[in-house]
């Protein structure tokens, strides 16, 4: 989240659903793909029915124009983060109907602070206690890895993963958990 919102949401949810598409319209059976989402849009409350299936279906090229996600209504980057976090989570579960046609599946990894470069700026930036906060309440007490973040990866697009379609893994450490259902809640 470190744009104006606007560009969050062109780039992460316009952008996103934009390569969904065109990808689903050519992918070969038996592909697969996945679509980096991120713990952020498990952290957005509850959007009403409606606003999740617009999210989901609306065309790719009607998406930005929803009244949801207009400018006084996305006055913030991290609401615009979450917003499309959470959109991309909803469209590739629709899309996972539309891929599974084609005999290809497709699903989102939601990570929470993994230890790369842009978590080790942001941890030294002006929302780094923040982070560490999270990183320290969560049930795994840690951050991370990209190694973690690969192995998910790889069971997804391997053979042991071709029954899983549509799907979010949410892999945070447990912080979503304790920002819902913590002992500060």
């Amino acid at each position: 989240s470190q744009a104006a919102p606007a560009t969050i949401l062109r780039v992460d949810l316009y952008g996103t659903a934009l390569v969904l598409e065109l990808f689903g319209n050519v992918i070969a059976k038996g592909g697969s793909a996945i679509v980096i989402a991120s713990q952020s849009g498990h952290r957005l409350p509850a959007l009403t029915a409606e606003q999740n299936k617009a999210l989901a279906l609306t065309p790719v090229e009607e998406l930005l124009a929803l009244p949801m996600l207009q400018p006084d209504q996305v006055t913030d980057p991290l609401n615009a983060y979450q917003l499309s976090k959470r959109g991309n989570s909803l469209r590739v579960a629709a899309q996972a109907v539309q891929w599974g046609k084609r005999g290809a599946r497709v699903n989102t990894i939601s990570p929470g602070i993994i230890f790369t470069p842009l978590a080790r700026d942001e941890l030294n930036g002006p929302r780094g206690d923040g982070y560490r906060r999270m990183i320290d309440s969560s049930a795994a007490g840690r951050g991370g890895t990209p190694d973690e973040v690969g192995a998910v990866a790889a069971l997804l697009m391997g053979p042991e993963g071709t029954f899983i379609t549509g799907s979010d893994f949410l892999m945070d450490g447990g912080v979503t958990a304790q920002y819902w259902y913590g002992d500060d809640q």
